[in-house]
């Protein structure tokens, strides 16, 4: 059954070059560097630091953008083009399927994370940018694993796209919750109390993205094996559960 998802996971990411996927990632690309250059040449102290930290934020918020989109519009032209019926039909499981899906969709990741990750080596020593770039492609791993997810769920465009950027502000924002929660008072009402055990309950749900393909590992250089270590564990358990989570949900689909 390997070679069937091989085929899938092929003819995604074909679909993903022959939409012009790979010149919107050199477009945005070249977009962040002129307008990083802009703010440089502005700045009167740090202009590097600037410049650096200025374009990983746009191109991690760009990655995950294109992937995401790409993501939830191909699986919606899938299901409205009858492509998947006719997969379904095919004598082959639906996990292959799903698998092949996942697949097609992680080796797209590589495109942004390995030309946005090659940029940060004209700003940080090769270590570094390889653990930006590597950090950038498991947050885009888990956002397409969600993508997937929300469009098998929520069968529409807009909700998914919705789903999924609420998914990753939450995410982004968990931790600044979290330190807001607790360290606003030293003596707390009960309802603040009951307000912070729903926002450490979802904290244990949620992936901590405000760990990923930080801005100061290019600036500072301040990256750490222990931080690559806690994002690879954190994006293998992620990916498994909404992938297991999207099996379900497609096998509780009538096609």
């Amino acid at each position: 059954m390997m070679r069937p998802a091989l085929t899938i996971a092929r003819y995604t990411l074909l679909e993903a070059l022959r939409n012009r996927l790979l010149w919107l990632v050199l477009i945005m690309m070249a977009g962040a560097v002129a307008v990083s250059g802009f703010l440089n040449e502005l700045a009167l102290t740090e202009s590097r630091q600037l410049q650096a930290a200025l374009l990983a934020a746009v191109l991690r918020l760009a990655a995950v953008f294109l992937v995401a989109t790409f993501v939830i519009t191909s699986m919606a032209r899938e299901a409205n083009d009858k492509g998947l019926e006719l997969l379904m039909a095919l004598p082959m499981p639906r996990a292959v399927y799903l698998s092949g899906k996942l697949a097609g969709f992680a080796a797209l990741a590589l495109l942004p994370a390995v030309l946005f990750g090659g940029l940060g080596l004209f700003f940080a020593p090769p270590a570094q940018a390889a653990l930006w770039g590597f950090s950038l492609l498991c947050e885009c791993w888990i956002m397409a694993a969600f993508g997937v997810l929300c469009m098998l769920t929520l069968s529409q465009v807009l909700p998914a796209l919705a789903a999924a950027l609420s998914f990753y502000l939450l995410a982004r924002v968990i931790g600044a919750l979290q330190l807001l929660g607790h360290g606003a008072a030293t003596v707390q009402s009960g309802s603040q109390q009951a307000l912070n055990a729903g926002i450490d309950g979802l904290a244990l749900l949620l992936p901590h993205l405000d760990q990923f393909t930080r801005s100061d590992w290019l600036v500072y250089h301040s990256g750490t094996g222990a931080e690559l270590g806690a994002i690879a564990a954190q994006t293998a358990i992620y990916v498994a559960l909404l992938s297991a989570a999207a099996l379900f949900d497609l096998h509780r689909k009538n096609i």
